[in-house]
């Protein structure tokens, strides 16, 4: 079965690594379906029942976005909040319609990894800052896989680096 692939990137025109992927993710038509929120909802006005019998229609999702001020971008967060209703994903007789899914994310972070770290720059992890998902997705009984991370995007986006974290960012995908 394909992968859903939820792409929330404000300017993936001017994007490197995003692109990227995106790139080779289109070159498998049979593996992968991409669904750039950016494109789709021009107006940020989401359709929710669109959106709930798309990831319904799947049992691998990724949601692929850049990790910009430590969090997700405004329209993930919106789609989250938005789609992940009372009665469809959690509560009290909910039919929990992304239980077992597999769920992971694709982020491209500007940082260095080692910026991410208790002794780092920034004293957290970016596993600890992604935590918030983690317990979303576990919430609605969701199967959580982690995430893949591209660090170093501001200053180390080389072309060797990127080109092998598109091949790397499959292999994640596919291993799910």
């Amino acid at each position: 079965m394909k992968t859903l692939i939820i792409v929330i990137h404000s300017d993936l025109k001017n994007s490197v690594i995003n692109k990227r992927w995106l790139e080779e993710l289109a070159k498998y038509p049979d593996r992968y379906v991409v669904h750039d929120l950016h494109q789709v909802y021009p107006d940020e006005k989401l359709d929710i029942i669109n959106e709930q019998q798309l990831v319904e229609a799947y049992d691998k999702i990724v949601f692929q976005f850049p990790f910009y001020w430590f969090n997700c971008p405004p329209l993930f967060k919106k789609w989250l909040d938005e789609v992940l209703t009372h009665g469809w994903a959690y509560g009290k007789g909910s039919s929990y319609k992304l239980q077992g899914k597999k769920l992971a994310m694709g982020i491209t972070a500007g940082i260095e990894a080692e910026d991410y770290h208790p002794a780092g720059r920034y004293k957290y992890t970016l596993e600890q800052l992604v935590a918030p998902f983690e317990i979303t997705f576990e919430y609605v009984r969701a199967d959580y896989r982690s995430f893949f991370a591209f660090y170093g995007a501001e200053h180390r986006a080389i072309p060797q680096r990127v080109e092998q974290s598109a091949l790397d960012y499959l292999a994640f995908i596919d291993a799910l």
